[in-house]
C-alpha cells in the first residue's frame, strides 16, 4: 500500500482500525477512497480476514463501486469482503435465519405495487372506504412505523382512543398477518425483521457479530432508527465500528433519516475518534464558498468548511426568466454554447429540480434543441405492466404461497377467470391449509366452479409446477423465454399488433438483457431464482444511470446525491419552490434546515460551472404563481455571483434562436428590501407564533438574523428579510 497517495487526514482515517471512528467527510473529499483503502489496510497491514469485514452503504451503485475498487486494490481477496447495502445484507441474513420468525427461506419481497394490492384486499375485507383510507397513505404509515421499529401493537397503543388511527393499526396488524401467510416481506421488513431476529435470538446475533468484527457504514447521516439499531447490535460486541458521513448532507428526514444518529455518535461511543475530511477534490473554491455561504446558516451542524487546491473558478450564473419555458430555453442555449465553445459532451450537464413536476419544460426544450438527454427518476422500469407480469410468474414459481403474484399471472395472458373464481380458490386453500399453488392443482375439488374453470385452474397450476421444476435446472434467461412462450404471453402481444404491444415486447427484451447479465455472474441452482428476485426487489432507478452515456441528465436534487457533473443547473430558485412551501410554512425550524442542506448538496454536485435560475411567473401543479427569489440566492456572497437577471419593462426585442424566441431587454435594477432597525430587547409580532422578544442579532443588511424568544415556542432563529413579523417597539 502507498499511503502517501492520501492526505494526512485520510491517512489518519485509514490507519485508525480499532474502536469506534467517526469520519466527517465533506462532499467530494474522497470518502470512498478512504473506505476502500481502509479495507486494504485491515487485510494487508493488520492481517484481518476479508471474511470479517462488513462495508455497508445505501445504494446498489455505491456498493458495486466499492466492491470494484476494493478488488482493484487487493485482488481476489476483495471478493470475500461483504460490501453491500443495508437491505441486501439483511436479505442475506434472513435467507439463512428467517425460519426463527415463522417464515420459510424462499420468501418473496413485495414492492410498492404489491403492498398496495394487498392493502386494497384488506380494506375490502374490513369494509373500509379507500377514499377515507387511501392505500398509499396506509402504506406510508406502515412504513413509518417499521422504520421506527414499531409493531402493530405499538401502533395500537399510540392510537388508543382515536378511532380513525385505531383502524390504521388494525389494517397494519392484518397486513402483517397476510404477509406471514403469503410467506412475503416488504422492503421495510428486511431490516425490521433482522432486528427482531437479533433481539429474540441472541445466539444468532452473536454468530454475525463474530462473523463481522470490523464494520464500516457509509452515508451514516441517512440512517433511520431501524438501520441505526441494526448497526448498534452488530457492533456492540467488538465496537470496531467506523461510520462515514456528513451532517450537512442529511436530506432524507422525510423518509425517516435521523440526523441525530451522526450528531450524537460520540455520545453513543464516548471512546470514539473523530477525523474530519475537509479537502475537496471535486469543485472549485468559488463553488465551495457558495455552498458554505448557504450551509453556515444552519445551527444543527458540526463545524467544518471545505477547501480545495482548485482556487478561483467561474462565478455562479444567476438568471431570472420570464416563465418556465424561457427558463428551459436559457438552459438548453447555455448547453449548446458550452458544447460549441468548450467542446463539452452532453454527459457533462445536469439539470437539478426540487420536484419532478419541473421536468416537463426542460424536457421539451431539450427535444426542440436536439440535445440527447435522459430523465433519472421518471417512470421506473420494474413497475411497467409487462415487467411486473414477468416478475409475478417468477415469484409464484419461487413461492407457491404468494397469493398476490399468483393472482396477477393467473390472467396474464387472460384466461377468463374472474374475482368469484379466485375467491373460491382462496377459500378452498384456507380451508385445506394449503398454499394457493397447491390449491390450483386440486381445483377439481372446489365446489361451485364450472368444469371449464376447474380445467383452466388445473392447467395453470401444472404450468407453474412445470416452470418450478425447470427453474432448478435452467438459468434465468432461458427460463423467462420458456415462460413467455408456454404461458402464451408473447403470442398475445404479437396478436395485438399495436404500437403499445410492440413497446411491451421491447421492454421484455430489455428484461432478458438484465437476466443475461445476471446469468453471467451466477450459478444455476435451487436458490438462484430467489436471489435474482431479491436483487430486482432492491433495484433503484439510480442503478440505471451510466455516467459514460453521452446524454444530459434531468433529475431531482435528492436523486443527485452522490453524483458529480462538470456543469450543473439548479432551477426553480424561488420561495415556495426551493425552499419548498412546506418548509416555509412549517413551525419546525428543522424543515428549513433540511431544505438548506439539500441546497448544499445540489451546489456541491458542480465541479466547474454552476447556474441558478428562477422565473417571474411559474405554472406548477396547475397554478400560476409569482414567487420571490429564493432566500438561498441572497445567502451567497454577491462577489461570487454573476447576475444575468435582465428583465422586461415595457418593450422588448425578440431574437430568433432555432425555433424558439428569446428575450433581450434593458437591465432593470433589483429593488432593495428596506428593513426596520432592530436591537436586542425589541418586541416583534410573528404571524403564527405571536409576540416575542429579540434576544440576539447576527449578520447585517439582507442577511440579518434575529433570535427571538417566544413564550410558548421557545427561542427561534428568523431571517428578518423573509420572516412574517412586524416590529412592535
Amino acid at each position: 500500500m502507498n499511503l502517501e497517495l492520501l492526505n494526512p487526514q485520510q491517512q489518519d482515517a485509514v490507519t485508525t482500525t480499532e474502536g469506534p471512528l467517526l469520519i466527517l467527510a465533506g462532499a467530494g473529499s474522497g470518502k470512498t477512497k478512504v473506505l476502500t483503502n481502509r479495507v486494504a489496510y485491515l487485510i494487508y497491514e493488520k492481517n484481518v480476514s476479508p471474511f470479517s469485514i462488513l462495508a455497508i452503504t445505501f445504494t446498489n451503485k455505491a456498493a458495486a463501486e466499492m466492491r470494484e475498487r476494493i478488488t482493484d486494490l487487493i485482488g481476489v481477496q476483495g471478493e470475500r469482503v461483504w460490501a453491500s447495502t443495508f437491505h441486501s445484507t439483511c436479505v442475506r441474513i434472513l435467507r439463512q435465519e428467517i425460519t426463527y420468525l415463522g417464515y420459510d427461506t424462499n420468501f418473496v419481497i413485495y414492492d410498492d405495487a404489491d403492498q398496495q394490492a394487498l392493502i386494497k384486499i384488506i380494506l375490502r375485507e374490513m369494509n373500509l372506504d379507500e377514499k377515507k383510507y387511501p392505500p398509499k397513505t396506509v402504506s406510508a404509515k406502515i412504513s413509518a412505523c417499521k422504520n421506527e421499529l414499531q409493531t402493530p401493537r405499538d401502533m395500537q397503543r399510540a392510537a388508543f382512543g382515536n378511532e380513525y388511527e385505531e383502524k390504521y393499526a388494525e389494517i397494519y396488524r392484518l397486513y402483517q398477518e397476510r404477509l406471514l401467510k403469503d410467506n412475503a416481506v416488504d422492503f421495510d421488513d428486511l431490516i425490521m425483521l433482522t432486528v427482531q431476529l437479533f433481539l429474540e435470538e441472541p445466539e444468532v446475533l452473536e454468530k454475525y457479530q463474530d462473523r463481522w468484527r470490523y464494520i464500516m457504514v457509509d452515508e451514516y447521516q441517512d440512517t433511520n432508527t431501524s438501520q441505526y439499531t441494526l448497526i448498534k447490535l452488530l457492533a456492540s460486541k467488538y465496537r470496531n465500528l467506523c461510520v462515514v458521513g456528513d451532517d450537512d448532507q442529511s436530506i432524507y428526514q422525510w423518509r425517516g433519516a435521523d440526523i441525530r444518529n451522526i450528531l450524537s455518535f460520540e455520545e453513543d461511543y464516548p471512546e470514539a475518534k473523530v477525523v474530519k475530511l475537509e479537502e475537496n477534490y471535486r469543485s472549485t473554491q468559488l463553488i465551495l464558498d457558495a455552498a458554505y455561504d448557504v450551509i453556515k446558516h444552519n445551527t444543527g451542524r458540526k463545524n467544518k468548511k471545505l477547501w480545495t487546491q482548485k482556487k478561483g473558478g467561474h462565478k455562479i450564473v444567476y438568471y431570472t426568466a420570464l416563465d418556465e419555458s424561457d427558463e428551459a430555453f436559457f438552459i438548453t442555449r447555455q448547453i449548446r454554447q458550452l458544447k460549441e465553445r468548450e467542446g463539452r459532451s452532453n454527459r457533462d450537464f445536469a439539470v437539478l429540480c426540487r420536484a419532478t413536476a419541473q421536468f416537463r419544460a426542460v424536457e421539451e426544450s431539450m427535444i426542440k434543441q436536439n440535445i440527447p438527454y435522459r430523465i433519472v427518476g421518471g417512470t421506473k422500469f420494474y413497475v411497467r405492466k409487462e415487467i411486473k407480469d414477468m416478475i409475478a410468474y417468477l415469484s409464484a414459481i419461487v413461492n407457491p404461497a404468494d397469493e398476490i403474484n399468483t393472482n396477477r399471472c393467473l390472467n396474464a395472458p387472460k384466461r377468463g377467470l374472474g374475482d368469484a373464481s379466485w375467491k373460491r380458490l382462496l377459500t378452498f386453500a384456507n380451508e385445506q391449509h394449503i398454499p394457493v399453488g397447491e390449491a390450483l392443482l386440486r381445483a377439481e375439488e372446489i365446489t361451485g366452479l364450472t368444469k371449464r374453470f376447474m380445467l383452466t385452474m388445473t392447467r395453470f397450476g401444472r404450468l407453474l409446477e412445470d416452470f418450478r421444476v425447470k427453474s432448478k435446472e435452467m438459468a434465468i434467461t432461458p427460463l423467462c423465454q420458456w415462460i413467455l412462450s408456454e404461458s402464451g404471453y408473447w403470442q398475445e402481444l404479437e396478436g395485438e399488433d399495436s404500437v403499445e404491444a410492440a413497446a411491451r415486447q421491447e421492454n421484455l427484451q430489455e428484461f432478458l438483457s438484465i437476466t443475461s447479465a445476471y446469468d453471467l455472474r451466477s450459478k444455476v441452482g435451487e436458490d438462484n431464482l430467489a436471489q435474482f428476485l431479491a436483487e430486482v426487489a432492491l433495484f433503484t432507478d439510480l442503478d440505471t444511470y451510466v455516467e459514460s452515456d453521452d446524454q444530459a441528465v434531468i433529475m431531482t436534487m435528492h436523486g443527485a446525491k452522490g453524483l458529480e457533473f462538470p456543469v450543473v443547473f439548479m432551477i426553480g430558485m424561488e420561495e415556495g419552490v426551493f425552499p419548498h412551501a412546506r418548509s416555509i410554512n412549517s413551525l419546525e425550524p428543522e424543515e428549513m434546515e433540511e431544505e438548506r442542506r439539500l441546497c448544499y448538496v445540489a451546489i456541491t454536485r458542480a465541479k466547474e460551472r454552476l447556474f441558478m435560475t428562477r422565473t417571474n411567473v411559474r405554472l406548477l401543479y396547475g397554478r400560476q404563481n409569482c414567487n420571490t427569489p429564493s432566500r438561498f440566492i441572497y445567502e451567497i456572497s454577491t462577489d461570487n455571483i454573476e447576475d444575468l437577471s435582465i428583465r422586461v419593462q415595457h418593450k422588448s426585442t425578440s431574437i430568433a434562436f432555432g425555433d424558439h424566441v428569446g428575450i433581450r431587454a434593458k437591465e432593470t435594477p433589483q429593488p432593495e428590501t428596506i428593513l426596520p432597525e432592530y436591537v436586542v430587547g425589541d418586541k416583534i409580532m410573528h404571524k403564527k407564533w405571536g409576540e416575542g422578544v429579540i434576544v440576539s442579532l447576527n449578520n447585517t443588511g439582507v442577511d440579518l438574523e434575529l433570535k427571538v424568544a417566544f413564550p410558548e415556542q421557545g427561542v427561534k432563529t428568523l431571517i428578518a428579510k423573509y420572516a412574517p413579523i412586524n416590529k412592535l417597539s
